[in-house]
């Protein structure tokens, strides 16, 4: 890794998963003319998301990060982007309740387009053609034309990030988060659901809380906390030539920050020290996050952290264990032990997604909802054990009624998979198991806060 960071030293190390344009000079014109276009987000919304994320780090809030697997063009609706907000919100606040917690919430949207692939190609029927790598790079559809990597998608990203970005402000400045208002956030298919059902007791009391507030005089209009709340957008930054070209100097600081996002993570496919994206990724002063497999060693891992943190600034990086659910045990805790050990600041959380995907027998790929909720148990089990704080939890869910993940409460079973099976990558929760989750994540996250409480007053005593 080079000693000197400069937006376009990545360039010069070896990079994974990125694709090959065919048309050099179209990639580079699209480059130039995303550098000439307004950021879409903030230096000073990142540094706030940071400063919120080292209270996290601190053991003093929750990390609730979610969204789709990869966004779509063909999937763009203001409908879809609403709902997925709304079960962000329903569970922010089932968590915020259930355990006395504060959360923040960090959407994979408006921006989420490109996934790493195991394979650069794949075949079908004796076909093979390259492997779809998300809207931003080239079509889904299975022919030579869709699959040839197309510069202009990026526009098209931009745009539709934009303009998913202006939505969700709206949705969480101009009042549809109003806690007054909180049974407007459920959906109609959760209705009649165990979560939903458990969803609905807990607003009544909260409505009731609120009355209570409201009558000492405290309203949204003299507490802006009751009708606002912050939202905060993120991605893998995977396609790195797109990075750049949103990449700002900071006009307050002087420091740089990648505007396509308020933060960036990258993946367990692209963490190599010596790699393009982690040099990328320490330039830029978003909070950024790294995921983390049962292939990560120890030292390994010290390394990467002073790589992109080496002022250990908590709430800088955000490790995310991905590491299957039977595998937690094995590997996760000699991890937290390293950096515990090592006295490095950093948010744990977890993604119980991408380690559980199997293939059902009738060919669709899914997630069984009891090992996604097994590996978020390990994962809070391990840091009780280990006196470290279970900082978050990293979700690929969606709003819309779909049958793409077996199990639950309502369950979904294999035979059911064909009925609403609409991603464009990896299987998501639905907006009644994202739920069931979130009131189980709860009672262990109130669990962790009174171990800690109890130990704190026995110390004082």
């Amino acid at each position: 890794m080079s000693k000197s960071w400069s937006i376009d030293s990545w360039r010069n190390l070896p990079v994974k998963q990125m694709p090959t344009y065919p048309d050099a000079q179209a990639l580079k014109a699209v480059e130039q003319e995303l550098c000439s276009y307004p950021p879409l987000v903030f230096a000073g919304e990142a540094r706030a998301l940071k400063e919120k994320l080292g209270e996290v780090a601190e053991g003093k809030a929750f990390l609730l990060q979610g969204g789709d697997c990869a966004e779509s063009f063909k999937e763009f609706h203001p409908n879809n982007i609403r709902d997925t907000f709304k079960v962000m919100l329903q569970m922010a606040v089932v968590l915020t309740y259930g355990a006395a917690c504060p959360v923040v919430k960090v959407g994979r949207m408006a921006g989420q387009f490109a996934k790493p692939r195991s394979s650069d190609t794949e075949t079908i029927d004796g076909v093979e053609l390259p492997s779809y790598r998300g809207d931003n790079i080239n079509g889904i559809e299975f022919t030579p034309e869709a699959r040839i990597p197309d510069p202009q998608r990026q526009i098209r990203a931009y745009n539709q990030s934009a303009s998913t970005l202006n939505l969700l402000r709206a949705f969480s400045q101009g009042g549809f988060a109003d806690l007054s208002k909180i049974h407007r956030w459920n959906l109609s298919f959760v209705d009649g659901s165990p979560a939903g059902e458990r969803y609905s007791k807990m607003t009544t009391q909260i409505d009731e809380a609120v009355a209570f507030m409201q009558a000492c005089g405290i309203t949204a209009e003299t507490a802006p906390q009751m009708r606002e709340t912050d939202f905060y957008t993120s991605h893998e930054a995977l396609l790195l030539g797109y990075e750049q070209a949103l990449t700002r100097q900071d006009s307050l600081t002087g420091d740089w920050y990648d505007c396509s996002a308020h933060m960036l993570w990258i993946g367990d496919r692209t963490r190599q020290i010596d790699g393009a994206h982690v040099e990328f990724m320490r330039g830029v002063n978003n909070p950024i996050g790294m995921k983390c497999g049962p292939t990560t060693e120890e030292d390994d891992l010290i390394r990467l952290i002073d790589a992109l943190n080496p002022k250990n600034e908590a709430g800088r990086l955000t490790l995310i264990a991905r590491m299957g659910a039977g595998k937690v045990a094995e590997h996760l805790p000699r991890l937290v032990q390293r950096v515990k050990a090592e006295g490095r600041k950093v948010v744990w959380s977890c993604d119980p997604m991408h380690g559980n995907t199997i293939k059902a027998t009738n060919g669709y790929k899914t997630r069984p909802f009891d090992a996604i909720l097994s590996e978020v148990k390990n994962f809070f089990d391990v840091h009780k054990a280990e006196g470290t704080h279970a900082g978050g939890v990293h979700f690929e869910m969606t709003g819309t009624d779909v049958t793409e993940c077996i199990g639950g409460a309502r369950e979904v079973t294999v035979d059911s998979l064909s009925d609403r099976y609409h991603t464009h990558c990896d299987p998501r929760l639905n907006g009644g198991q994202a739920l069931e989750l979130a009131f189980l994540m709860a009672e262990m996250i109130k669990k962790e806060r009174d171990t800690v409480r109890a130990e704190q007053m026995a110390a004082s005593a």
